[in-house]
């Protein structure tokens, strides 16, 4: 699926989407990663939902955002509150949804200005 925004003004815009790679500003990404408005986090080494836990949540606290997409894969699912403990304890919520929805509601939320971070499984 390719995706379409008008004006992503020097920002971090998902721009396609498939089950094996995620673009951002046109450039391809096989591997899960972190997109926030003014950073891409390509070290995020989450292969499977089944294998998150905290820590995978905590290199995101540095970067502050309003809210977290998780991206969860093709099929939707939900995390277990404990594995995103160190978000809850700094009051930022955590959305789960397919990563191709992620993707869109990142492009919209980004938008229109908000500080979100689409933590996107592969």
């Amino acid at each position: 699926m390719k995706l379409h925004l008008t004006q992503a003004d020097g920002k971090q815009l998902i721009t396609g989407y498939s089950p094996d790679w995620i673009s951002v500003n046109n450039l391809i990404y096989r591997q899960s990663l972190v997109v926030l408005p003014e950073a891409l986090v390509l070290d995020w080494t989450v292969a499977d939902f089944d294998q998150l836990n905290q820590g995978d949540f905590e290199c995101l606290l540095p970067h502050q955002p309003e809210v977290v997409l998780l991206g969860t894969g093709a099929k939707h699912r939900f995390i277990r509150p404990p594995i995103i403990q160190p978000l809850t304890d700094a009051n930022i919520p955590v959305e789960c949804m397919t990563t191709d929805a992620a993707c869109r509601t990142y492009n919209i939320l980004m938008a229109e200005g908000r500080k979100v971070a689409a933590a996107l499984i592969l």
